[in-house]
């Protein structure tokens, strides 16, 4: 059976994405082909460093489409990295060398290569602008897709905020029925597709113990509402709950995702209990895109003891 390529951008080139693609390479056997975008020097500097050897096969972007790509090989679309042969700081010199990844992965996908994607670790503060709070919108906003999802998913259990980021000052404005109803429809349906069941989703309130003594209850006026709407329609929701308890072990159990209204009241929950065995997934794309759920740890840089576990997930998730 022939599997389409996984496609991945390797992301900040001063991060520990690399040491974790060696480490998952060493422990799993991947089914579908790899084709990385990154840098050849950079890539064989880190090799050499943790001591890895691998097959390397350097391909063409540009004919890609009538090239062999292999099994248990790098499959390599080499992008041009200046360093000086060691481990640097993370810093805004290596916007270029992101910019061009993501240029050469987005004309791939969108020219179909393939429908499986996945980005290492970035700096949101060096690397995107303000106008992208993060890769999730960035990707959106490239693709043309106004109705997206963020899913920090396990199998044992997932959550999805329904603002991504955003500072606090800025979410209730933005929450709405309609948002909520569009993110929830996503998640379902991405849970249909992709993993063949109908998800039992629980829905959060936006504030403290789902209550407020202000003139406009979020609660009442767009959650409760929209939570109804949804179940009427068929949607397995419940809710509005209260964040502090959700995430007990004997009522997080009962569901498949917990949607909340912003990013920390669930993504905080979430890696506390499951720590680098989640990832991150944006449904709404016209591809699946993974992230593993960390950054680029850059403290940690070269010294070999980064856990490859949210990585090795994104793979397993695709290899099919």
């Amino acid at each position: 059976m022939n599997h389409d390529p996984i496609l991945i951008v390797s992301g900040e080139p001063n991060s520990v994405f690399f040491e974790i693609l060696f480490k998952t390479l060493k422990k799993i056997k991947i089914k579908s082909p790899l084709v990385l975008i990154g840098s050849y020097k950079l890539l064989k500097f880190q090799m050499n460093h943790f001591n890895f050897k691998y097959k390397i096969k350097l391909v063409d972007k540009k004919n890609i489409f009538h090239e062999k790509i292999y099994n248990n090989t790098i499959n390599l679309i080499d992008v041009e990295y200046k360093f000086s042969n060691q481990f640097q700081k993370i810093s805004i010199n290596s916007k270029n060398y992101i910019d061009t990844c993501f240029v050469i992965a987005l004309e791939l996908l969108n020219k179909n290569f393939t429908k499986k994607f996945i980005n290492g670790p970035i700096s949101k503060n060096k690397y995107l602008d303000k106008k992208y709070p993060g890769i999730t919108e960035f990707l959106a906003k490239k693709t043309k897709t106004k109705n997206y999802a963020m899913i920090i998913y396990n199998e044992k259990l997932s959550v999805a905020p329904i603002t991504t980021h955003l500072p606090l000052k800025k979410i209730t404005k933005k929450i709405t029925k309609k948002l909520i109803i569009e993110k929830i429809k996503l998640i379902h349906n991405f849970y249909k597709i992709n993993l063949k069941i109908k998800p039992k989703i629980a829905i959060t309130g936006l504030n403290p113990h789902c209550e407020s003594n202000d003139k406009f209850n979020e609660e009442k006026k767009i959650i409760i509402p929209s939570i109804k709407y949804l179940r009427k329609n068929g949607f397995d929701t419940t809710g509005p709950f209260s964040a502090d308890t959700l995430f007990l072990k004997n009522i997080r159990k009962k569901f498949n995702i917990i949607v909340g209204m912003y990013h920390d009241q669930v993504l905080g929950p979430m890696k506390t209990i499951f720590e680098y065995k989640a990832i991150n997934i944006t449904a709404g794309l016209p591809f699946i895109r993974i992230s593993p759920d960390h950054g680029p740890n850059e403290q940690m840089l070269g010294k070999n003891i980064s856990n490859p576990e949210s990585l090795i997930k994104a793979i397993k998730f695709l290899d099919y």
